[in-house]
C-alpha cells in the first residue's frame, strides 16, 4: 500500500520531468529506455536469489518493490504519452491505443497460465532459481521490445515551443483544462469497477456459486471467468477501431459502459438458477470483458483527445502530465480496491474455508455485481453530460491547430 500510494503521488511529477525533456530523439523516447533498462534491472534484483533471510530479505524486498514501481513509472509514462504524439487520427489513436492492449492481455494471459510451470521448468523443482531466471528472460525481452519501439516509432505531431513547465504549470494544466476532470472521473470509475470485481471473483465462484470450503481446490469456475475474460478483452480491443467507426464514437462508449452492467446482472440471476453452468458463466465474462476491452482502449484515445484539448485551450501540450493522470489514477484505484476489499469482507462477515452466512454470501454479489455495475453505468453519465469533444467539434480543433502549428 505505501509503495502504491508513493507510485501515485509521483506520477505527475515525471510526467512534469518528461514535458519539460527536448532532445533531438524527442521528450518520449529517452525516457522509455532508460526507464525501460532501469526497471529490467530492478525486476531482476527484486527476483535475486540473494541468501538474506528475515528482516533483512524483507528489506531487499521492500525497497526493490518501491524502486520497481518508480522505475517503471519512468517507462510507462512517457510510453503512452507517446500515443498522441504519433497521429492526431481519431481511428488511428484507437488502433494505436488497441495494439499495446491486445500485447499487454496476451503477456497476462501466459504469465497466469503458464508462469508457475516455468519457474518449475527453469529451476529445476527450485522455485526460488526458477523466478530468478524467468525475471531474467522477462527482463531481457522487454529491453529488447523497448527498443524496438524506440527505434520505430517516431513523434509525428510536435508540440508548440513553450516555457518549461513548473509545479504551479503542472497544476494549471490539470485544473485549467475543464475535460481533464471529465476523463479523470471516467478512469476513476471504471478502475474501481473493474479492480473491485476482479479481487472478489475468486471468493464469489469459490463460496457462492461452487460452494466449495476448503483451502484447495478451488473447482473451475474462476478459471473459465479469467480465461474467457482475457480473450474477450483482447477481441473486443482489436475490434473496436472498427465498430466505432461503423456505428459512432457515442453508441460504442455506451457499448463499453453497459456492456458490464449486463453482463454482471446475468451473472447475478445466473447464481441463483444454474451457478455452476461454466458455459453460461463463460458468457457472461464474455460480455463483462468485451466492454472493459472497449474502456480500455477509450480511456487512452479520450486522454489523447483531451492532450490536443489542452494545446487548443491553454496553448500548451502536455503529454505526460495528462497521462500521468491515468498511471495516478489507476494506482489509487488499485490501492482504494484492496482497501474496500478487505474491509468489505470483515463487514459482510466472511470467514475463511468455512460455509457464509447468507449476508455474507449478498455482500459478496452486491460487491462483485453492484457496486461495479453501478459505477460503470455512471461512466456513461460522466461522458454524455461531461465531455464536449464530439466528432465535429474535434475535426474542426484540429483544423485549428494544423492552422497555428504552420503559422509557429
Amino acid at each position: 500500500m505505501v509503495a502504491r500510494i508513493w507510485d501515485a503521488f509521483n506520477d505527475p511529477f515525471m510526467g512534469m520531468v518528461v514535458d519539460n525533456t527536448k532532445t533531438r530523439w524527442g521528450k518520449f523516447r529517452p525516457w522509455i529506455l532508460i526507464g525501460t533498462i532501469l526497471n529490467a534491472i530492478v525486476l531482476a534484483m527484486l527476483f535475486l536469489n540473494n541468501g538474506l533471510e528475515g528482516k533483512s530479505y524483507l528489506v531487499w524486498c521492500s525497497v526493490f518493490y518501491i524502486l520497481w514501481g518508480m522505475t517503471y513509472t519512468i517507462m510507462d509514462i512517457p510510453y503512452w504519452s507517446l500515443v498522441p504524439a504519433l497521429t492526431d487520427d481519431e481511428n488511428e489513436r484507437s488502433q494505436i491505443s488497441a495494439i499495446p492492449r491486445i500485447f499487454a492481455s496476451c503477456a497476462w494471459l501466459v504469465i497466469n497460465s503458464f508462469g508457475l510451470i516455468m519457474v518449475s521448468k527453469l529451476g529445476s523443482g527450485n522455485d526460488v532459481k526458477g523466478f530468478s531466471i524467468l525475471a531474467i528472460i522477462i527482463s531481457v525481452v522487454f529491453i529488447i521490445t523497448e527498443i524496438i519501439t524506440c527505434l520505430a516509432c517516431k513523434e509525428q505531431v510536435v508540440a508548440p515551443k513553450s516555457e518549461k513547465t513548473s509545479v504551479k504549470g503542472m497544476i494549471d494544466v490539470l485544473f485549467k483544462n475543464d475535460q481533464v476532470k471529465v476523463i479523470l472521473g471516467i478512469a476513476l470509475f471504471f478502475n474501481i469497477a473493474y479492480q473491485l470485481s476482479n479481487s472478489f471473483a475468486l471468493y464469489y465462484f469459490k463460496y457462492v456459486a461452487e460452494r466449495t470450503y476448503a483451502t484447495e481446490g478451488n473447482g473451475v469456475l474462476y478459471p473459465i471467468y479469467a480465461a474467457v475474460a482475457g480473450f474477450a478483452q483482447m477481441g473486443s480491443m482489436a475490434i473496436l477501431p472498427v465498430f466505432s467507426k461503423k456505428i459512432g464514437k457515442k453508441i460504442s462508449f455506451a457499448c463499453a459502459s453497459f456492456f458490464p452492467v449486463l453482463g454482471f446482472a446475468l451473472l447475478w440471476v445466473l447464481g441463483y438458477v444454474a451457478p455452476t453452468n461454466g458455459v453460461l458463466v463463460g458468457v457472461c465474462s464474455a460480455i463483462i470483458n468485451s466492454g472493459i476491452g472497449f474502456m480500455l482502449v477509450f480511456i487512452t484515445v479520450i486522454l489523447s483527445e483531451v492532450v490536443d484539448y489542452g494545446e487548443y485551450s491553454l496553448g500548451t501540450r502536455n503529454e505526460s502530465i495528462l497521462f500521468s493522470m491515468q498511471t495516478f489514477v489507476v494506482k489509487f484505484a488499485g490501492a482504494f480496491s484492496g482497501f474496500v476489499s478487505g474491509i468489505g469482507l470483515t463487514a459482510i462477515g466472511y470467514v475463511a474455508n468455512q460455509k457464509q452466512t447468507a449476508g455474507a454470501e449478498m455482500g459478496m454479489r452486491i460487491i462483485m455485481f453492484l457496486i461495479p455495475a453501478i459505477l460503470s453505468a455512471l461512466c456513461f453519465l460522466i461522458y454524455v453530460k461531461g465531455y464536449k469533444l464530439t466528432p465535429e467539434f474535434y475535426s474542426k480543433m484540429r483544423a485549428e491547430l494544423a492552422e497555428r502549428r504552420k503559422e509557429k
